[in-house]
């Protein structure tokens, strides 16, 4: 077994950054309001159940992150012309739709946005797997996760959302963690970029987030976010059931 002390991912740094952030959030949300819905001590006990249940694994039941996964999917069987294993798709030329059937419920995307998604990853490699260690004071950290396209010398994450707002992804963590993890595999890495659709009943808009990397400053962003994660799940490591965040499992 490695002697690494930690396995981390993004969206696990992405739950805890969301955790940090959940005064701010609640002030944008419900500061405002007279007869709120929660309080903020509420809200904040949510996030904090929220993260321990992302830590260890618990599965969530989400229509969102359903399609997300079906329009990843429905493009890289388009960059690559191939069938899906997972995810039935049907185009109709006719209409400009493609119906996908996934887990259970069935989306139906424009055909010209899935088109212009996989012209744009033309000669992509999907769904790259990659990792680095990242030393820190309290260990080792192994950080993991795959690439949604990787474009030469510049990595690109697919979102679905349905609410886009300018930066809206700023503060995660995908963007430092893979360019950080292929430059530590000795790959040339310039830049990460979040292609974006948003979807509001039958309009479909496309934005992009450019994030230009840098080895030193993500380094240092890096060891930071890993350093309070880690204290934060030593702090509350009678309530993790799932340890390989621990290390103290074979398998990933």
């Amino acid at each position: 077994m490695s002697q690494h002390k930690y396995n981390i991912y993004p969206t696990l740094l992405d739950a805890f950054q969301s955790y940090l952030d959940c005064e701010v959030t609640y002030e944008k949300y419900w500061g405002g309001t007279d007869e709120p819905k929660k309080t903020a001590e509420e809200y904040e006990d949510e996030c904090f159940m929220g993260l321990i249940e992302k830590i260890n694994r618990v599965p969530i039941d989400s229509e969102a992150a359903d399609r997300g996964t079906t329009f990843n999917e429905i493009i890289d069987c388009l960059i690559a012309n191939k069938k899906s294993e997972k995810v039935e798709m049907q185009s109709d030329r006719e209409i400009g739709t493609v119906k996908a059937l996934y887990n259970g419920r069935s989306f139906v995307f424009p055909l010209s946005v899935c088109l212009e998604f996989s012209r744009y990853f033309k000669g992509a490699v999907s769904q790259v797997y990659c990792d680095a260690i990242l030393p820190t004071k309290y260990g080792d950290v192994y950080l993991y996760g795959y690439i949604d396209e990787l474009l030469i010398d510049k990595v690109h994450d697919i979102k679905t959302t349905s609410n886009y707002e300018a930066w809206k992804y700023r503060k995660n963590w995908q963007h430092r963690v893979y360019p950080f993890c292929l430059d530590q595999q000795g790959n040339k890495i310039s830049a990460f970029e979040y292609n974006i659709l948003e979807i509001k009943g039958d309009k479909h808009k496309i934005y992009k987030e450019y994030y230009n990397y840098d080895r030193e400053r993500t380094e240092g962003e890096l060891t930071a976010i890993c350093e309070q994660f880690i204290e934060f799940i030593e702090q509350n490591k009678k309530l993790i059931t799932d340890t390989k965040i621990f290390n103290q499992k074979n398998t990933l």
